[in-house]
This record gives structure tokens, sequence and C-alpha cells, in this order.
């Protein structure tokens, strides 16, 4: 009998070891899955989910956070009056994967390691109220809000190969520089017929694309605003221009860029959106970005209620 209860008692441990996963003995990053508003604040700091090595957005420079999203989330937890942590996100398959690992259960290995906020999601109703096919909602588990940006594509060119980029039609004859299975590498392989195709240079980053450029592989590198903003700012990319062109039958031409949290935290959702939505209405969000040489623009969210003069000053221009 007493043989029975121990293997019953083993039983019982693992099941409690393999529920809560992996813990390294950091508490910051092995805490309690439900980090309510008031634990939060009570714990003195917020955990902040962005996605690593994807700058201007949030990257690391001789070991410390960088970029637009980083200094957001330090922004908030300042508004906050608590400390901010980094949560870095390594990218899954797809955005509902990322949700799931960061934000709502964890990843199978470290189901622990969650954010109490994520960053850089994008903010579409559409994709939020999504169904399957037994009318399921696909995000019940997060609530996707308070849109901060409004991202949009960009092609930045080189002036001695290219006069000017008017249209993507150009890229039938001279050869553009994308990120690898992303919409612009989708979009030019498959646009006009698929006759840009042969001239589509694929790399790792953004930022292999401009190398590239500079020693002359591509004529142009097509990526979103503010990752060609960032390059264009280095110095050794000061020659090369930002193309005015649009980019017919693209799908989405530009899009709203918000926050996600667990659908059980949303007294921590109203206290995080109310903080960005001053930060967007006073203009700050719009300097956080010119001191990062990056162009910003309101969220479409915004311009549904504030009048022009209000989305000038979010946008520096009063």
């Amino acid at each position: 009998m007493k043989t029975l209860s121990r293997i019953l008692a083993l039983l019982l441990l693992a099941q409690t070891v393999l529920a809560q996963g992996i813990d390294d003995g950091d508490p910051l990053l092995n805490r309690p899955a439900e980090r309510t508003y008031d634990i939060i604040l009570e714990s003195g700091y917020l955990k902040v989910g962005v996605y690593e090595n994807f700058p201007p957005y949030s990257y690391e420079v001789d070991g410390e956070p960088r970029g637009i999203d980083v200094e957001l989330g330090r922004r908030i937890a300042e508004e906050m009056g608590v400390d901010f942590i980094v949560h870095w996100i390594t990218p899954d398959e797809n955005l509902g994967d990322d949700l799931r690992n960061n934000v709502w259960k964890g990843h199978y290995l470290a189901k622990r390691r969650l954010a109490d906020v994520m960053l850089r999601v994008p903010y579409d109703k559409t994709y939020a109220y999504m169904q399957d096919s037994t009318g399921e909602y696909i995000n019940e588990q997060v609530v996707l809000f308070g849109p901060y940006q409004q991202e949009t594509w960009q092609v930045a060119y080189n002036p001695e190969k290219l006069d000017s980029v008017e249209t993507v039609a150009v890229f039938q004859y001279h050869p553009i520089g994308v990120e690898i299975d992303t919409l612009p590498d989708f979009y030019l392989t498959s646009g006009l017929g698929g006759r840009m195709r042969e001239q589509v240079q694929h790399y790792p980053n953004v930022r292999e694309a401009f190398q590239a450029m500079r020693e002359g592989e591509v004529s142009a590198v097509m990526g979103m605003r503010a990752e060609i903003d960032h390059e264009l700012a280095k110095p050794g990319n000061a020659d090369f221009k930002a193309a005015s062109n649009g980019f017919p039958g693209i799908g989405k031409q530009v899009w709203d860029v918000g926050m996600a949290i667990k659908h059980t935290h949303r007294q921590l959702g109203y206290a995080l959106e109310a903080i960005v939505d001053k930060l967007v209405k006073s203009g700050e969000l719009n300097e956080l970005f010119a001191s990062e040489e990056l162009r910003y623009s309101v969220p479409d969210y915004y311009r549904e209620f504030l009048d022009q003069q209000a989305i000038a000053r979010a946008e520096g221009e009063l």
C-alpha cells in the first residue's frame, strides 16, 4: 500500500512539473500566468513582449534593448510607475502562434514564460473576430487593442541605377531586393503576371538587402516604411532615396499596429490603452519616432474621430 501511495505521489508531482513547464529559477521569466493589473503594480515591473532582432522596432545594441517598440514599452512602464522588462519574441509560423506562445498559453517548452503585453500586433477587426468552421472565435483567448502606429510599404532606390520609381513596373528590368517569405516577396514575384519575378533577389532581412544595394547587386529594396527609413538614416546609405510609388493590388497598403493581452486581463488593457491614447494625441509618439529618424503616421483608428487639427498635432505638424 505504501508503494502504491509513493507511485501516486510521484505521478501527481510529475503532472505538476509538466503543467508548470520549465523553471530555470528566474522569477521574472517563470512568473505565474495570471498577472492581473494589481499584481503587476505590486510586483513593480511590466513585462513587454517585442520581436527579437527586428530593427528599428526592437533589437539589441551591445546587449541593450533598443528600438521604437522598446522605447514605447519603457514609456508605458514609466507611466504605470513600474520597471520595464523586455520579453523577446522569436517569431513562429504565424501571428496566431506568436500570440499563443507569448500572451495566453506559452510555448510547450516554457509555458510560464509569458509577456504581460505584446507590441507590434496588427490591429485588424477582421482578424480579431475571425471564426473557424464551427463558428468559434479563433482569437478568443486574446484582446487586440490600442493601435499606436500606422505602417505602410516603401521602396528605396539607388539614383545611380534608376532616375525615379513612379511604378513597380520598372522592376521588370531592374533587380530589387526583398526579405524572403514576406509580402513584398510574394507581391513582386507574382505581380504583373509574374514579369518581375526574375528581378526579385532574396535576403534574410532588409539590412542585408541594403548591403546588396550598396554593392550594386540590386537597384532598389522594398520593405516596411520604418525599416526603410531606418536604413536610409545610416551614413552608408545616404545616397539612396525613398520612392513615392504606390503598390496596386498588394492587398493592404497601410495597416494599424497595436497591442495584445490575454482576454482575462482587460483591466490592464484599459490602463495601457489610456497611456497610449495620451502618447498618440499629444504628439509624444511622433517625437519618439522622430528621435529615431523615422516617419510617424496616426493610425486609421484615430482618423475616424479626430479632426484634422488634432491629427496634425499628433503627427507633429503643429
